[in-house]
Parts: structure tokens; C-alpha cells; sequence
């Protein structure tokens, strides 16, 4: 009988994240795996955008909140919260960055990254 895979304490926060995205319609979301990056500072970037300032700091609040509630985890810092181009929530193994759609492409972060796989999941919405 094969052994069930026990699912990371990583993996479940990296999934909470993914679903409070999903929950307030980010678009074009992107998990790049850094586990087997040398050179890497976490397990996981992920990555989406959203339309507006406001919509950016929504999901900001439901990735605070979810995981809060379902994990009891807070980030261990977040910025960008004044402008809103682009939010980095800091949970340590996972880094959430969370654009605006016209800051995402002129930084196109997946590039930086491009050796590390990378899941893209379909828009919900």
C-alpha cells in the first residue's frame, strides 16, 4: 500500500493564500517553487494581479484574514500598502506579491525566477 504524501505546513499556507486570491478575483495567478533554488529566501513566491488599487488591497485583507483564521499565521511583514502597485506579504517560507496588471508586466518577476517551476491557475472569474 502506498504511503499518503503528508502535505507541508508550507504547502497548506501557500494553499490558503492561493484560495483567498481566488476568493476576491486576482487574476493570472502564478506559485513559483523555490524549494530546489540554492540561491532562494523561500519556499514559495506567489504571484497575481488585480484591476485596482482598492481590489489589490482586498485581496491583501482576505490573504491576512484567511490565514489568520484557518492557521493561525501572520505575515512577518508587509509592503506597499500605501500605494498599492505592488503588495509583498511576507509570511517567510511564502512571499505573495500582489500587483497592479501595468506593475506586473514592466517588472515581470516570473522572469526573474524562470529556472524555478512554476503553476499557473486559471482565472475563476
Amino acid at each position: 500500500m502506498a504511503k499518503a504524501k503528508k502535505i507541508s505546513d508550507t504547502d497548506k499556507l501557500a494553499d490558503v493564500i492561493v484560495q483567498a486570491i481566488q476568493e476576491k478575483k486576482g487574476s493570472d495567478i502564478v506559485i513559483l517553487d523555490l524549494k530546489k533554488i540554492p540561491s532562494a529566501i523561500c519556499d514559495y513566491f506567489i504571484i497575481c494581479h488585480g484591476n485596482s488599487d482598492r481590489q489589490i488591497q482586498g485581496i491583501k485583507n482576505a490573504i491576512e484574514d484567511d490565514c489568520f483564521k484557518i492557521l493561525k499565521e501572520k505575515p512577518f511583514s508587509v509592503e506597499g500598502v500605501d500605494n498599492s502597485e505592488w503588495i509583498l506579504i511576507d509570511f517567510v517560507d511564502v512571499v505573495v506579491h500582489l500587483f497592479l496588471k501595468d506593475t506586473r508586466e514592466f517588472f515581470a518577476l516570473e522572469n526573474l525566477w524562470a529556472d524555478a517551476p512554476s503553476r499557473k491557475l486559471e482565472n475563476l472569474h
